[in-house]
């Protein structure tokens, strides 16, 4: 299933690598940067499922929840750091990989108001909880506001919803001023965000129900925190 999806270079590039570990035994690996590709295989093997299915089978769909939460991370972070942590050095480079993410996702000041949430997005919303979409002026209910934390925010990059919900300052009333996508950065943060709201209106489409789409968002695009794990070359059918 997963072969057409393989390129010969990285077939050719899965060559063991043997090590010695700490505590002076031998090891065997593979090269840290052949994780990108590998996870690449499995999310273009998950959108032509989409295209064709409507839904990723349900053996592959921990591992493709697992290569999209990888892609995200190290499009911000690097794989060494990944791999630092993996290996025991997690408590030195943890905080500086967070703070990395934050720095490349949280602008220092508040951008101007681009549109950003297509009508598609709400309309979708609309549909999948029951209700009627605003021929008019679209109003949305107050809730909307926390399912779009849910499944967008939280989805997006560790640590993102709150360090947004921190700069973004609070009226009379308790309510944020300011829009969150105003405090993303332009060369990051709000590419990113646009890239996600495509996809997870994607899911949208797809989705019989809301607790379906819920369902198929836990596994193409998890909330930071909930992951699974990535299969290596001769895994799954590979």
């Amino acid at each position: 299933m997963l072969k057409p999806f393989i390129s010969d270079a990285l077939m050719e590039s899965t060559t063991p690598i043997f090590y010695r570990t700490k505590a002076g035994g031998k090891g065997v690996g593979y090269d840290a940067t052949l994780l990108p590709q590998v996870a690449e295989v499995y999310l273009k093997f998950r959108d032509a499922c989409l295209r064709e299915e409507g839904k990723v089978p349900k053996q592959f769909s921990h591992i493709v929840a697992a290569a999209d939460t990888l892609m995200r991370g190290l499009a911000n972070v690097g794989i060494i750091a990944l791999v630092d942590e993996a290996t025991g050095y997690q408590r030195d480079r943890a905080r500086d990989a967070l703070e990395k993410i934050l720095e490349a996702f949280i602008a220092k000041e508040l951008l101007p108001w681009v549109p950003t949430f297509p009508d598609a997005y709400y309309a979708c919303l609309f549909k999948l909880r029951g209700l009627q979409y605003p021929r008019d002026t679209v109003k949305k209910p107050q809730y909307f506001g926390h399912i779009t934390n849910d499944i967008i925010y939280k989805r997006l990059a560790p640590a993102v919803l709150e360090e947004l919900k921190k700069a973004t300052p609070r009226d009379e009333k308790g309510r944020h001023k300011h829009q969150l996508h105003r405090r993303l950065t332009e060369d990051v943060g709000h590419p990113k965000l646009r890239e996600h709201i495509a996809s997870v209106g994607t899911v949208m489409k797809l989705a019989d129900s809301y607790d379906h789409f819920i369902t198929m968002l836990d596994k193409t695009h998890p909330r930071y925190g909930e992951t699974g794990q990535l299969a290596l070359i001769g895994e799954s059918g590979l």
